[in-house]
């Protein structure tokens, strides 16, 4: 009967699985060493199968996430970070779901009577009513609030479904690894529950413990003669063998995709921004240490909202911003000089900076931070206010790189670099 199904059926189906922050040449090592069996399968049908793929700018999951999900820029979309201002205040937000300016593409399908099921995405909290099934991902903070219907409540629970990994225990690496193991089964029996109950069109699914195992443990990762190298590798084989469940199910018709939503590398040190700005004196605060950023002096010209973004205290745009419209291009320019100058230990920490119109466009143009920067693999831009020296390092080994992403597909990919919101079309396409 399955054959026969598979066979005749017609109706063509898009499924998209996400492994959040896998980079390509650390997929390439796993496939080529044999731990990632199944993903290996999928990418030797065919050199145009298997590409290295641009994330948002900046790349991060809030951002990239968004951007995949619209097809959209931060311009559009009008999500440029985890954190943001409220506007003509200094009071911090989170950005959400309903901060979204551009439709998730489940939207346009649910309006043709296509059922979409969507787990575990980024950036889709707290959720919202869609033809479908939606169980939001980071940051979620009440599972009732994060699922669409509620009906599936009792199902979750009793699935011993959970949202994320406990990251406040993150350095504690047998509770990690435990946590990361048990969070990927309890997600995988999610999966294939509503798989199999749901009638669906679009379904997408995102496994985030590999960005978590990676910030964490990325010199286990990456070093062979770690003694968690052999713990962290055993998790990538059981990412993969979730992916080879779903991809044996797959009907003939259906399109397969699997893709990340930034690279990842080791940390050489990491670079507290508005620190730098103080050290310049472009940032000055009327508390010292600042508790907050309301505690930004009138003086101040320059200031940094994470992880990249520099904003000029602007007249008109801060309650206590000084710098003129006038004065803005030349601020800019000046500001830009002084980043790309930024080293350490002689090396460049700045590989690019941009200005919002190079790189964004849309209605929520406005909102753009002033300039991105783009680091060299090793620089970890913070905009941590409390910091008192430029440089440092935490407990994190390893951070978030831009062009390293990776996108996957069981069909012929377009001949050109991807970037991330391209992958939104491939979809959109493949669905009938």
């Amino acid at each position: 009967m399955e054959v026969f199904k598979k066979l005749f059926s017609k109706k063509k189906r898009a499924v998209l699985i996400g492994l959040d922050g896998v980079p390509f040449t650390l997929l390439q090592r796993l496939i080529e060493e044999g731990v990632t069996p199944n993903l290996g399968r999928i990418a030797a049908a065919g050199d145009d199968r298997f590409q290295q793929m641009d994330a948002s700018l900046p790349e991060i999951s809030s951002v990239s996430w968004s951007s995949f999900m619209t097809g959209a820029n931060p311009g559009r979309h009008g999500i440029y970070g985890f954190m943001d201002l409220k506007p003509n205040s200094y009071r911090m937000y989170f950005p959400s779901y309903p901060d979204l300016k551009a439709e998730p593409i489940w939207d346009p399908l649910g309006k043709e009577g296509k059922r979409s099921v969507v787990i575990n995405l980024p950036g889709t909290y707290p959720a919202r009513p869609h033809n479908g099934v939606l169980v939001s991902g980071f940051v979620a903070i009440d599972l009732r609030k994060a699922i669409h219907p509620v009906s599936i409540l009792p199902t979750l629970e009793k699935l011993g479904y959970r949202i994320d990994v406990d990251t406040s225990k993150g350095t504690d690496a047998d509770h990690l690894y435990r946590d990361l193991n048990e969070t990927l089964e309890a997600r995988e029996r999610v999966f294939d529950h509503f798989w199999k109950s749901e009638k669906w069109d679009l379904f997408i699914a995102i496994i985030t413990g590999t960005d978590r195992l990676q910030h964490f443990q990325w010199d286990a990762v990456a070093n062979s003669s770690h003694p968690n190298h052999g713990r962290a590798m055993e998790y990538y084989a059981k990412a993969d063998a979730v992916v080879g469940r779903l991809a044996d199910r797959l009907d003939d018709n259906d399109a397969f995709y699997l893709m990340s939503d930034h690279g990842f590398c080791a940390i050489e040190s990491e670079v507290y921004i508005n620190r730098f700005l103080v050290e310049k004196g472009y940032l000055k605060w009327e508390k010292d240490p600042p508790q907050a950023f309301g505690d930004i002096a009138a003086e101040s010209r320059a200031f940094a909202l994470d992880p990249s973004r520099i904003y000029i205290h602007r007249e008109g745009r801060y309650p206590k911003g000084c710098v003129r419209e006038t004065e803005i291009p030349a601020l800019r320019e000046e500001l830009k000089a002084l980043f790309l100058g930024l080293e350490f230990n002689g090396k460049r920490v700045i590989r690019q900076v941009f200005h919002p119109e190079e790189i964004y466009d849309g209605p929520e143009l406005y909102r753009a931070p002033d300039l991105v920067l783009l680091t060299n693999d090793g620089y970890d831009l913070k905009a941590n206010i409390k910091k008192t020296e430029a440089f440092g390092r935490t407990h994190f080994t390893g951070m978030h790189n831009r062009d390293d992403a990776f996108l996957m597909a069981n069909r012929s990919l377009p001949a050109k670099r991807p970037h991330i919101q391209d992958v939104h079309d491939l979809l959109l396409g493949t669905v009938d």
